[in-house]
């Protein structure tokens, strides 16, 4: 099995669970209504999920953490109003909307592939850990509810550090977790500004292109691996010499 000093921290939304779910549930309840208004609900709800973090992080960097989830509901109205929805946002959706949609917010689903990709890498000797900027009864759930499972203790929640990704400080929290003797450590993610952060502060990164589909690499700069689904992610880190 190797050194037990092998670690692989994934970033959870967006990397190891899509956003089907809540897509969907935009497309359900507000669907026909957005596109009456020549706003894509897909890309309604992406501008939602987008604003949401940004809003999340600039709070965070100017010292008032906020969790996400509160952020992400309190600007539904708001990015209506800057989608292009004519009028008063409140006439066109309700808080019940918002209700339902951060729900099914709450109900994504995992990827598929998690599960033989976490076989892999325990095969390889390696333990999986989760960071997430979301809070860990919430997006471990994501997980179980799909038959996938993360140890609570290896589980590491933004929200319990009071600083968000992707702070160098939130990576080396992590970091410090593990003994430095031969340490092998790497950080996963669907997001470039995500796995590039973490491989700034010392993690090896590797990059599912599941998500972003571009690197973006002449910004981000380069990964140790790249792969187009998690379990050949999983096979790359395995397999690494570097």
């Amino acid at each position: 099995m190797g050194s037990s000093n092998k670690h692989v921290v994934f970033d959870v939304v967006g990397t190891l669970v899509d956003y089907e779910a809540f897509y969907e549930a935009i497309e359900a309840r507000l669907g026909p209504k957005l596109r009456a208004q020549h706003i894509g609900p897909r890309i309604f709800g992406y501008a939602w999920m987008e604003a949401g973090e940004k809003e999340y992080t600039y709070l965070s960097m100017s010292g008032r953490y906020v969790p996400y989830f509160d952020v992400f509901g309190a600007i539904f109205y708001r990015t209506l109003r800057q989608a292009g929805v004519a009028g008063d946002p409140r006439a066109f959706a309700t808080d019940d909307d918002r209700a339902v949609l951060l729900a099914a917010y709450g109900a994504l689903r995992p990827r598929p592939g998690v599960a033989e990709c976490f076989r892999r890498l325990r095969d390889g000797g390696y333990t999986v850990w989760a960071l997430t900027s979301g809070g860990v009864e919430r997006v471990s759930g994501y997980l179980r509810n799909g038959g996938v499972d993360i140890p609570p203790e290896n589980f590491v929640s933004c929200d319990t550090i009071g600083v968000g990704k992707p702070a160098p400080a939130v990576y080396e929290h992590v970091l410090k977790k593990f003994p430095t003797e031969n340490l092998d450590a790497w950080f996963a993610a669907g997001h470039m500004w995500d796995a590039s952060a973490a491989r700034r502060t010392g993690f090896k990164g590797a990059w599912v292109s599941l998500r972003e589909k571009e690197m973006c690499s002449d910004i981000f700069g380069d990964m140790d691996v790249v792969a187009d689904s998690l379990p050949e992610m999983a096979d790359g880190i395995v397999a690494f010499k570097g």
